[in-house]
Order: C-alpha cells, then structure tokens, then sequence
C-alpha cells in the first residue's frame, strides 16, 4: 500500500473512531496521536533502507512534539488510531497489525535485555485500553480488548478480553467484541473474587451461628 494512501486512511480512522473529530483542518492540525502516526510511518522507511540514524532523529523530533515514542522499527498496519496518547511507548519488534487502536498511558514493551523479537505482536481489530502494559514477544489475539491498567504477560486468544495485574482472560468468544470507546466497561475478576469470599463468611457465620445454637440447647436440657 501507497504511503499517502495509508495516510488517508490514518485520518479517516480518526473519524471513524473519535466522536469529538469534527473537521479535515481540526484533525490535521491538532491531532497528536496522527502526527506521532505519521512520522513514525516515514521513519520506518528510511529504518529500513537502513538510515538508522535519520530514522531515530525522526523519531526523537515526534515524541518531543507528541509526547509519544514508537521506535523506527515498529511494524504497523493501516487505520491505526491513538486516541490522545500521551506516554504512549512502542518498542522496536512491535507487529501491530490493521485496525488497532490504543489509548493514552500504553505501553508496548520488552521484559529485559533479550536479542531478537522481544516486543509484543497485536493482530488485526485488537483495543488496548488507557494505560496498559504489554510486556514481552507474546501476541494479543484478533478481535481482543486489554482492559484499562492491565499488565499483559501472557499470549491472549482472539476474541477475547482480558483485564487485571496480571492481566487475565475475562471473556473468550462469549459476545461479539465491540469495537468501542466503553472501554471502561470491563469485568474485574478481582473485584468478583472478593465477592465471592465475602458470601462464603457470611455463609459460615451463619452456621457457626446456628451451631452454637444447637448446643446451648442441648446444655439446657442437661
């Protein structure tokens, strides 16, 4: 695909994806996310004709600007969108594949000092919701959603939704995944758990209760 081609359809995203776009002019001039975009898609070109250098100095200029830093080497595919994107970090063996949008705070990082593919792979239609960290080569499935502050250290599934610290698979092809902004909107498994412990002690006060009943009946008659 045609470098201004993709550029078309990183801002028709833009309008696709954010309700508050309203103008060509408003979304060219003041869209950080797109601009972060933008230069990160002609930094790549010159990363790998091997302008290593220019490529990085490119890139520098963004996040000073954009306050968002994808390293020349990230692969990204059409109609990503950042909405917002402060802090956001995208690491050099980053794969992220068509349709991707992510939010202010991601991070999609390495684990160590590791050689080779040492970032994340996000496929096609995945949402990655405000400040989540995705650590490691592991893959975020198609179709699937990293709820807000989750940290990711594991593979997820496609069509899935995962949330929490570690992150985990909240829901796996149950409901079709809305390609939203409810990303809010997410189970808390921890949250969940807790509920569950708290009915299970008041199902043994219960008892306890009901024993000391018993017994002092039984003393009583005695």
């Amino acid at each position: 695909m045609g470098l201004f081609k993709m550029f078309k359809e990183d801002i028709d995203v833009v309008f696709d994806q954010d309700p508050a776009a309203r103008t060509y002019i408003e979304v060219l001039l003041t869209y950080s996310g797109l601009h972060a975009i933008w230069a990160h898609r002609i930094a790549h070109v010159f990363y790998r004709k091997k302008f290593f250098f220019i490529a990085r100095v490119i890139s520098q200029v963004s996040r000073f600007f954009t306050g968002i830093e994808i390293h020349p080497g990230a692969r990204i595919g059409s109609r990503f969108f950042i909405d917002h994107g402060m802090g956001v970090v995208i690491g050099e063996t980053c794969e992220i594949g068509n349709n991707v949008t992510i939010f202010q705070g991601v991070t999609l990082g390495g684990t160590g000092k590791e050689k080779g593919k040492r970032h994340p792979t996000i496929k096609d239609n995945a949402l990655i919701a405000t400040g989540a960290k995705i650590l490691g080569s592991i893959t975020i499935g198609e179709s699937s959603k990293v709820g807000a502050g989750s940290v990711v250290l594991h593979d997820v599934p496609d069509h899935s939704t995962v949330v929490g610290i570690p992150g985990r698979v909240v829901v796996q092809n149950g409901q079709r995944v809305r390609r939203d902004l409810d990303h809010h909107i997410l189970p808390d498994p921890v949250s969940e758990k807790i509920k569950s412990m708290e009915k299970e002690m008041e199902e043994l006060k219960t008892q306890l209760i009901e024993l000391k009943g018993v017994k002092g009946h039984e003393h009583k008659h005695l």
